[in-house]
């Protein structure tokens, strides 16, 4: 994907709105010395580029029950994009299609190394790990290894890109 050439004026807008993307366009424009129409183009042009993804709420988890972090390394039965027998997919895709529907598992990356992907899963406590775990992890066929880890403090959680703005 090519990289879209950014200013330093680009750079402080996305540090501003990565702060706080509910600002409106007359507070970014004021905070980077610009009037409301270039901002505006300028938000619109890091937008249509797809340097701004999307606008969300970030929600604290342990305010909704979802207490426990656990990242979980997942090696899997066969390394072939060849369909194992009785199904369409390959291993890999089917792995890749479950994951996309388990609400349990927030993030998801193919890695490099010994195993194959490292989840992050959130979950209420430790009997909602143990049921994700068994019913849902362990229950897929493609499956072969897990390791679990949970987080016991957390010392950094961002969301913010190290965009150079200064």
């Amino acid at each position: 994907m090519p990289q879209i050439e950014l200013d330093k004026i680009d750079r402080k807008i996305l540090a501003i709105l990565q702060a706080d993307g509910r600002l409106t366009n007359q507070e970014v424009a004021e905070r980077v010395n610009l009037s409301p129409s270039p901002c505006l183009r300028r938000i619109k042009r890091l937008e249509d580029a797809g340097v701004i993804r999307k606008y969300v709420a970030l929600i604290e988890a342990e305010k909704i029950g979802l207490g426990l972090l656990a990242y979980i390394n997942v090696r899997l039965e066969k390394h072939t994009d060849t369909p194992a027998k009785g199904n369409s997919r390959s291993p890999r895709i089917d792995f890749a299609a479950s994951v996309e529907q388990w609400p349990e598992v927030v993030a998801c990356y193919a890695m490099t190394g010994e195993m194959d992907y490292l989840l992050r899963v959130r979950v209420e406590d430790m009997n909602h790990f143990s049921r994700f775990m068994m019913e849902t992890l362990l229950k897929h066929p493609a499956v072969l290894d897990v390791k679990s880890s949970f987080a016991l403090q957390q010392i950094k959680d961002t969301t913010a890109l190290p965009v150079g703005a200064s």
